[in-house]
Formats: C-alpha cells, structure tokens, sequence
C-alpha cells in the first residue's frame, strides 16, 4: 500500500471513530428551522456565551452537522465537562455540565518561597483563583512547582496536591510540599582541555564545590542559569586567550540516588590558538581615523583577545555616541588562517544618523519634584546626544540616594530619522530613616547610635538630620540641614547645630576622669568644580568647657591649658578644602582613588590652623585583587604667641591608623598620668592587599587582607612628653610598625574589620594590642 493510499486509510479510520464518539451525543436530526434555544445546566456561565459558540441562530436551519459542530465547539471552549444535543417541536436544548473553578489555592510546608511568588509563577502556566479547573491544568502547575525548587537545588521535593470539592461547583486546590535537603555540587569535572589547567577554570566558575564559607555564600548550591552562566564565562576566559574555535558540550548533570550530591561535567573541544597578522578599521569613518585609531586596543602580532576586541567595539561605540551617533554599530570580523593559526581582524564601522534629544521624559517619582531630577542631568533638551552626558546623568542621579531604580533609556522619536526622547525612571525609596544602632571597638569599647533624618524633605532634594551616639571616650548630637543646590550651578549649604563630650582617651594610669564639652554652629557650602571634584569652605563657631578638673588626676598638658586659656574659650574655625572621588564603590572600592585637603584656621580666644591631607589608591590585580594605599598627614600649629590647644590634638593607634599598637596610643604622654595626649602632627601610612575570603570569590563585601602600616604622633618643634617617670615610653613619638593579617565583612549590623597585627618595632613603654576589632563604623 502506498504511504499516500495508508494516509487516506487512516484519516477515514479517524472520522469513523470521531462519528462513532459523538453519535450518541447528537442524534441523527430531521432538519428543521429553530424556532428557539433552551439552555440547560449552566450554573456561573451567561447563556449569552453559549449562543456565541453555536454555529446555528433562531431562524436558521438545524441539521447533523451543525449538532456535530455545535458539540465540538462547545467542547473546545474547556469550560464543559459534558455536552448535550436534544431538540423538541423545532426546539433546539443544549444541555451542558460546567467544569469547577478554581476557588482557592493554597500550600503546605512551604518555606523556600514566599505565597504570592508562587502563585505569580503558577499564574503563567494558567493555574489561578477564578480559572476553570481541569487534570491536565493540575499536572502543569505540579510540574512548575517542581520546577521552582529544581531552579533553587532542592531535588529531593515531593509536591502533593489535593482537590476539595466546594458548594456551587467549586474546587480548593492545596498542595502539600515536602521540600527536602539542598542538593549540594560534589564534584565538578573538566575533560578536554589540555592548554589551560583544569584549576584555572574552576576559578572562572561562581559555582564551587562545598567549602568552609559557602554556608554564608551559597555557591555549592546547583542552579541551572549559575552553570550556564559560568559555561559562558569559561568560554570567554578562552576567547580571551586566543581560542577562537572553542566549543563547550551541553553539561552532564548527574545527581545521586538520595537526590542531595549534583555532579557536574564540562566538555571542552579548544581548536587552536590564533595571533593576529592585521587589525584594519574600514566603513564610514567619517573621516575622523586619527581620532578612532587610538581606540582600537588589539594591535597585530597579538593572540586574539576576546575582551580587548570587546574593549574596542564599546571605545568606538562610545566615542561616537558622545558626537551625537546615537545608534552607532561596530561589528568585528576576525577572518581565520587555519593553516597558518593567524586571524586578520577587522572592525566595520557605521556610526548612522547623527540624533539630538527633543525631551527627557521623568517618571516614576511620586514624592520627589521633576526639577531635582533635571537638575543632576548633564545631556540637555534640544542638544546632540551625548552618551557620556547621559551615563554621567544617570550616576548623578543614583547618587542622590532617593531612588531604589534608575533606568534611563532613549527611543527614536516617530516620523523622524535624527530625533530621540530621553526616558528617567526611577523607583523611590523611603528617604526617612530612624536608626539605632549598636557598635563595639577594642578602642571606644560599647557604641550606641541613633537618629533621624530625611533625605528628601518634602521632594525638594534637601535633607535634614538629627544623629545622636555615645561611647567610653565620645558623645556627641548633631543636627543639620543640607540643601544640595543652594544655587543653580550646584552650590551646597550645610548649616548645623553640634555637642560633643569628650573624655581624653586614657590608659591603665590614670584613676580619674575629666571632659570637655563643646557646643557649637556651622555654616559650610560646597561648590562643584567638574563631575569628581568639589571646593568646601565654611565656617563653625565653638565654646569649648573643661569639666571635672582634678589637680591630682588631670594630666599636666590640661591644666597648663586651663592656666592659658582658661575652663571655657571662644572660637571660630574658618575651613576650606578640596576633595576628588573616583572610586568606584564607597563601600568596598576596587579601583580609583580619592584625595582630600583641608585647612582649619581658628581665631579668638584658640589661634591655631590645621591643615589636612589624604590620598587613597585602589589598584585591581585580576578580578579578586586589590591593592589598597592610604596616606595621611595632619599638622597644625599655634600662631598669635599661644600654645597648641591640647584639645585639638590628633591621634593615631589602632584601627584606621596603625594596628598592633592600641587605639590612640602613639605620640606624646602626660607625665603626670601617663595618659595619651595625641599631637599637632600625624603621619600614616597604609598599604593592604585583599584577597577574596575562602568560597566567596566575587563576594565583595566578604574579603580578607594582609597588611602593612607605618605612623608617628609628635608635636613639630615641641617636646615629647613621655609618661610617668616610673614606666616612661622610650619613644613614644618615633615612627611605628606593624604588619598582619585582618577579615572585614559588610554585615548587616554595619562594617565589620577585624585584625592581627604585631608591632615591629615597639620599645619599652608601648602599648600593644594584637588583636583588634570594630563594628558599626567604617574603616
């Protein structure tokens, strides 16, 4: 028999056995004219409804076929569990039984996932409260729960649903989850390669076999988007490499018969390696070769590299953006030599129509006005499009802190070929905050902090704060209030009100107290000079107390100054300064760098200036390396024929200066009680390496470090007080050492920064402290 001939055997098989199916359904019928249309058994479906589905309408001819066609349809609507034709004197009666709805859906034993992400992810499988309910639904929405806790590891789930029938044809749909142990990764094994080692690929990887850390980061954990992820990243390691014909097989996942061990096996095919002869530039290049040719990061007689290649294309791409080609395109063409294992590369360029921007377009602030948006915005309405402009825009407006969100994006405007509108969304915060807080330093020993502020007072963009803490050596108030734009080029104003206590930090000697006090105002203003840098000055008016004095306990330095200047002075501390940030994270920085310079200079009853400097570098090594260099120097000095006002003497010692020796421990002593006094002039200096933490490789917040400091505390042209004759510190104001290692951990409670460090060159009279620690303060 032909395979024609069997085709048309087995569709005629078919009909019968679908005519056979609905014969008793629709009895054979006289064809008559529908006088009307009776509907039986509908309980929640409008009668309106089953009208639309039938194929016949009062006044029309009713015969077999239209009772065949009005079955199928009214079944294919899925609403039906039954269906009836009947007729009576020219009468035509549907009869029908409805499908349940769904009622209710709920779950046991859930606790991986929250309620309403399940049900948003079981409503787009069509599994929902209001939907008509059938098997084939249930299965599909049992598969998709199975499937969410695959997606998180959990292989061991067992789902159960149960069906309870409810009054007016209802169901309730719960389902019983079992979720059982997380499938953790073994074992990963790579085969195939023979260039790189099989080590090096494992640290291109996020996912890891388990380890002392990954509790905290879960990168044992198997997902299938986290291993195509890291196939991704692994196939690029070799691109970068110059193997332009690699190939990875799809995974091999095998898990074990208790359902909790995932092995894992890559495949790895890695073809040759290719160096380029050429690298050439050709389209439309608008005659700007000098200028585009700089950019090109591969050069030829290199092995290729993926991301150089990539490095250009986006150095292309941006740079024409930046002259208005907002929909540049550079395509690279690598042509291969498989003889010779060489590659003649070449970027095409087509920068397009040059667009300008008709309108940017907020949206999404409720609270916050559009003008404290539009005011951080560098690309202008009516202007060329600028990518740069627009990136520095959306950054500035990140880090104004009200937005959760910032998406900025362009559409072509329609009807036009060199217009685009510009689109701001943002997603905002609560800018309002009341904090406490709790802190502990092997310095300052117990911290309370509190406060409250508004970021974004009434969605003017200014902001108020009030922020009160306490510790063994300091307490202090402050309110202020900062209006970001003070003018229209972006001046700030900062006026505060402040009180601070202090009591003069102290060692084992000394068996009294005392404190100073002081209660003051401020007026500062902040003028931006380019995108990074930024001009302060101001000034601050300070009265300054002296509390608790005891000519038995008080050092000698705090009562020769209370013989100078008296228990309470008068100031005014005019400021300026300068500061650049290009950092990349305030929080764990891996790259930039940020400088600081600050003068002081007070007048009345205190005559002193004090001038500041910091400089701070960020150095990457690899992905997971970073080289961190602090440098910091204070120096101040009395002028006016008095002395340096001991109480604003700086310190260093412990952490954020030079560990190994204890918090504010360095320079000159009283030789009285032995305190600490602090001096004019500070040096320090810092160099440390982080190293990813153990199992946390691209966790940033979780690194370790080895590091070196160096530091001195001494008063220039001055003389160096070294303690009580009875235990002298022999030299307390010479330069200090120290190296060790340390842990520092963003924890939810605040920075956390533990570390060891041992004095290399302590002399008798030091205070030493190995061990130390800090939380709920930065480093």
């Amino acid at each position: 028999m032909s395979f024609s001939r069997k085709k048309q055997f087995a569709l005629r098989a078919v009909s019968a056995a679908l005519a056979a199916l609905l014969a008793p359904l629709a009895n054979a019928f006289t064809p008559f004219v529908i006088q009307d249309i009776q509907v039986n058994g509908i309980q929640r479906i409008d009668p309106g409804a089953i009208f639309n589905f039938l194929p016949v309408k009062v006044g029309e001819t009713f015969d077999d076929a239209k009772a065949s066609e009005s079955i199928q349809r009214l079944y294919s609507s899925g609403f039906f569990n039954d269906v009836k034709i009947d007729t009576d004197n020219n009468v035509l009666i549907v009869t029908v039984q409805e499908r349940p709805t769904i009622a209710s859906v709920s779950f046991n034993g859930l606790r991986e996932f929250n309620d309403k992400n399940i049900l948003q992810a079981l409503g787009q499988v069509g599994f929902s409260e209001g939907r008509v309910f059938d098997r084939s639904m249930l299965e599909r929405a049992e598969f998709e729960l199975k499937q969410q806790y695959l997606a998180k590891g959990k292989y061991g789930v067992e789902v159960t649903p149960i069906v309870t029938p409810l009054p007016r044809n209802r169901v309730g749909i719960s389902f019983d989850v079992f979720e059982g142990d997380l499938a953790k990764i073994k074992e990963i094994n790579i085969v195939g390669n023979t260039s790189i080692k099989t080590s090096e690929l494992l640290d291109q990887m996020q996912l890891t076999t388990s380890g002392m850390m990954t509790w905290y980061t879960g990168t044992n954990k198997y997902a299938r988007e986290k291993l195509e992820g890291d196939i991704e990243r692994v196939r690029s390691y070799y691109l970068d490499r110059g193997y332009l014909e690699v190939q990875i097989d799809p995974p091999q996942v095998s898990i074990s018969p208790d359902r909790t061990e995932i092995y894992v096996t890559l495949t790895v095919n890695e073809g040759d390696r290719y160096s380029l002869t050429d690298v050439k530039l050709a389209g439309d290049l608008l005659g700007l070769e000098t200028q585009i040719e700089p950019l090109v990061k591969i050069k030829g007689g290199e092995v290729f590299s993926a991301e150089k290649t990539n490095q250009t294309v986006s150095a292309i791409s941006d740079y024409l953006g930046g002259l208005g080609y907002a929909f540049a395109n550079v395509n690279p063409n690598p042509v291969l030599d498989r003889d010779a294992k060489t590659a003649e590369l070449t970027f095409y360029v087509d920068p397009g129509r040059r667009v300008y921007v008709r309108r940017i377009e907020i949206g999404g602030n409720v609270r916050t006005r559009d003008q404290v948006i539009r005011r951080e915005m560098r690309q202008q309405e009516s202007a060329w499009y600028d990518s740069h402009d627009i990136d520095t825009s959306r950054d500035r407006v990140d880090r104004l802190g009200y937005f959760t969100e910032v998406d900025v994006s362009t559409s072509a405007v329609p009807g036009t070929a060199d217009q685009v509108d510009v689109q701001v969304n943002v997603k905002e915060k609560p800018t309002g905050m009341i904090n406490l807080g709790v802190g502990y330093g092997s310095t300052d020993k117990l911290m309370l902090t509190g406060g409250i502020s508004q970021d974004n007072i009434f969605g003017s963009g200014n902001s108020l704060s009030l922020q009160l803490n306490t510790s063994k050596s300091n307490r202090a108030a402050v309110l202020a209030h900062t209006d970001p734009y003070w003018t229209k080029d972006g001046i700030s104003k900062t006026t505060s009100l402040f009180y601070r206590r202090t009591t003069p930090y102290d060692n084992s000697y000394s068996e009294g107290d005392y404190e100073v006090t002081a209660i003051g105002t401020g007026l500062n203003f902040g003028i931006p000079i380019s995108e990074n840098d930024r001009i302060y000055m101001g000034v601050n008016f300070e009265h300054n107390r002296l509390d608790r004095l005891d000519p038995l306990y008080t050092p000698l330095a705090y009562q020769d100054f209370v013989r100078e200047f008296g228990k309470s002075t008068n100031a005014f501390i005019f400021n300026v300064g300068w500061d650049k940030d290009t950092r990349d994270s305030a929080i764990a920085p891996t790259r930039g760098g940020y400088t600081r310079l600050s003068a002081d200079v007070a007048t009345m009853d205190l005559r002193y200036h004090m001038l500041s400097a910091q400089q701070q570098y960020y150095v990457p090594f690899g992905s997971n390396y970073t080289l961190a260099l602090n440098g910091l120097v204070d120096w101040g000095k009395a002028y006016g024929g008095r002395s340096f006002p001991v109480i604003k003497t700086v310190y260093a010692g412990g952490i954020g200066s030079v560990r190994g020796y204890e918090g504010a421990s360095l320079g000159p002593r009283d030789s009285l009680t032995g305190d600490f006094l602090g001096g004019s002039r500070r040096v320090v200096g810092n160099v440390q390496l982080y190293l990813p933490f153990p199992g946390a490789t691209r966790d940033r917040t979780l690194r370790w470090f080895v590091f070196g400091d160096v530091g001195r505390v001494d008063n220039p042209g001055g003389s160096c007080p070294i303690g009580k004759s009875t235990d002298p510190a022999r030299d307390a104001c010479g330069w200090k050492y120290s190296a060790g290692v340390g842990f520092s951990w963003q924890s939810p409670m605040g920075p956390l920064e533990l570390s060891y460090g041992r004095a290399l060159n302590s002399k008798p009279g030091d205070e030493k402290q190995a061990f130390q620690f800090q939380i709920g303060t930065g480093f």
